[in-house]
């Protein structure tokens, strides 16, 4: 026998996905709650629920990403509308200031698109 462990090892998982702290979580506990003893039937539904588990925690932790992405998109969205006031402005504004506020947008642009696109490759 294996010692308990699951045949893909102690932090592998299905189809090659990466290990998620849930799912790390339950390999530890795949470990404990295995003993040698215990009956196929038994082990076949625990193995079962762990991986529906598994599954069902990597999938919240997916909507999580999407939805943190799209809540970048938002934001992004938000921003380039305030940014559409350097149409107006040129080059002899009195308030240099204004010029400043609109690198500011750009820049939170860029952090926001980059906090997006990590939440995708999340995914």
């Amino acid at each position: 026998m294996n010692g308990g462990q699951d045949k893909r090892g102690p932090h592998a998982t299905a189809r090659g996905v990466p290990a998620t702290p849930a799912s790390e979580l339950i390999g530890r506990l795949r470990r404990v709650l295995r003993p040698e003893d215990l009956d196929c039937a038994c082990r076949e539904t625990l193995d079962g629920a762990l991986d529906r588990f598994d599954r069902l925690e990597r999938r919240r932790q997916a909507r999580g990403w999407l939805t943190s992405a799209r809540d970048h998109k938002e934001r992004i969205a938000a921003l380039l509308s305030f940014l559409s006031e350097l149409d107006s402005l040129t080059e002899a504004e009195s308030d240099r200031s204004v010029f400043e506020e609109m690198a500011l947008l750009f820049v939170e642009i860029a952090s926001s698109a980059e906090a997006g696109a990590a939440s995708l490759r999340a995914l």
